[in-house]
């Protein structure tokens, strides 16, 4: 070893000397010694390799402290990071779908601070369901027999086949055999459940007969599945929730409708595309409609089943329903949601995704001039910055067809160069809170529908 390398090695601090520095001391309180000296190892350990293989000491040498304490922030931040979602998907799967009214938002902290009644009946003093008093609130609203809750609308779907039809035929319209987020699709989640698939009609065209000639002694069970997430447009033909409840009534055969995207009000009174409701197929005679609480219900991930007293008792006595339940934060955030369902009026103030949802182009417009002139001062040099008509998509695995005129700020190259939008949009995703918009057309897009804090975001472009 040469004499400039062993030079380099001494100037390395030992491990006990940093941790009794008083400006570590404050660090130790707050992140703990233990996690201190396992970065302060770890940085020693970098800086002897970088001796070793580059004969040079990092250039964080010079201040140890400095370079201890980013370490240390950088660890303790969170992986689920505030974002603006300024894509233009209301409910966008991958930035966490619905935002929590702040009743809901409270009615969680509450759950968390205290022990509740989550499974005990005050009355009695004995053990009850989690799941009751929200069956009965559910119950309200839709007209239901019965409603049993689990943790999203896939387990629903699982437990509803696993229960009715282990071991036994599924009956499903080729066109509804979707898939939805993450490769998950119908066929798998039957298989999964111990059902044996039957695929009738063709992708397009699925009529009442094609259900009816695949019924024989093995049939359990004749589905159905909303495609929430793509339309086929045309020549098409589908089978009724009523016609498949009247056929299902004719034989014997229970029925169910997976709804998915989980409307609870007639979305048509408030200007957005119609979206049918779980009441509305109930009331047909189907016997089972599950629905998610996350999407157009504006709740927490939940998957709800409406229904027949007979088939929830028996989705509860099921063993995969422990293992699929909802916890009690879920249920909480539920509940609180469920009660501004109660008071009609409140949905579109107090539900962000409705609030979101409805509002006006002109508004958003407005937003959008209040903001441009800032963002055209600090941007101009490189960009041209411009308030541009868009449109927004009410979610990225629910309704992505269904278009709401919105408002945006863009950002063209001056020089014709994609790649600086690239760099442009990166780079706000390394903020402190993450700007997140989207790339079309030769320009980055910030759609401005869902921003609820202008002064948040002014300041976090503006320091770029």
């Amino acid at each position: 070893m040469s004499k400039d390398v062993t030079s380099l090695y001494r100037q390395l601090p030992a491990i006990d000397y940093l941790l009794n520095e008083a400006s570590v001391l404050p660090l130790i309180e707050g992140y703990g010694r233990t996690q201190v000296t396992k970065i302060l190892r770890n940085m020693q350990q970098h800086a002897r390799e970088q001796i070793k293989q580059q004969q040079c000491l990092p250039v964080w040498q010079s201040d140890w402290i400095a370079a201890l304490t980013y370490q240390l922030q950088r660890q303790q931040n969170s992986g689920l990071r505030p974002v603006f979602n300024l894509t233009g998907t209301v409910l966008h799967t991958n930035l966490g779908r619905a935002l929590m009214a702040e009743e809901a938002i409270e009615a969680v902290a509450r759950v968390m601070r205290y022990p509740v009644t989550l499974e005990y009946t005050l009355n009695e003093a004995v053990r009850g369901h989690r799941d009751r008093i929200l069956a009965d609130l559910l119950c309200e609203l839709t007209g239901a027999e019965d409603a049993c809750i689990v943790n999203n609308n896939a387990a629903a779907v699982l437990l509803m086949l696993a229960t009715i039809a282990p071991g036994r035929q599924v009956i499903v319209s080729r066109g509804e055999l979707v898939e939805i987020g993450g490769a998950f699709r119908v066929p798998e989640v039957m298989k999964q459940a111990g059902c044996q698939l039957v695929e009738v009609g063709t992708t397009n065209r699925t009529y009442l007969q094609d259900y009816q000639r695949a019924i024989n002694e093995e049939t359990a069970l004749l589905m159905k599945v909303h495609t929430s997430n793509y339309r086929i447009l045309g020549f098409t033909a589908e089978v009724e929730g009523q016609q498949l409840a009247q056929l299902g009534a004719e034989y014997n055969i229970a029925t169910a409708i997976d709804l998915g995207s989980g409307a609870l009000i007639d979305m048509t009174q408030y200007g957005l595309p119609a979206e049918p409701m779980p009441q509305h197929y109930l009331a047909q005679g189907v016997d089972l409609v599950s629905i998610s609480g996350d999407k157009l219900l504006g709740g927490p991930q939940a998957g709800i089943i409406f229904g027949k007293k007979c088939w929830i008792d028996a989705i509860q006595q099921h063993p995969l329903k422990r293992a699929l339940r909802a916890d009690k934060m879920t249920l909480a955030a539920l509940e609180a949601t469920l009660r501004i369902y109660q008071q009609g009026e409140k949905v579109t103030t107090s539900l962000p995704t409705f609030n979101f949802l409805t509002r006006q182009q002109a508004e958003i417009r407005q937003l959008a001039q209040r903001l441009i002139e800032p963002i055209k001062h600090h941007y101009g040099g490189k960009f041209a910055v411009k308030d541009e008509a868009c449109f927004s998509q009410i979610g990225s695995g629910s309704l992505p067809n269904e278009r709401l005129a919105s408002w945006a700020i863009t950002f063209t190259p001056k020089n014709n160069n994609n790649n600086l939008l690239v760099s442009l949009s990166r780079q706000w995703r390394q903020l402190a809170t993450p700007v997140i918009g989207r790339i079309s057309a030769g320009r980055l897009w910030l759609d401005l529908r869902c921003l609820n804090d202008e002064a948040k975001l002014l300041q976090v472009l503006l320091k770029q």
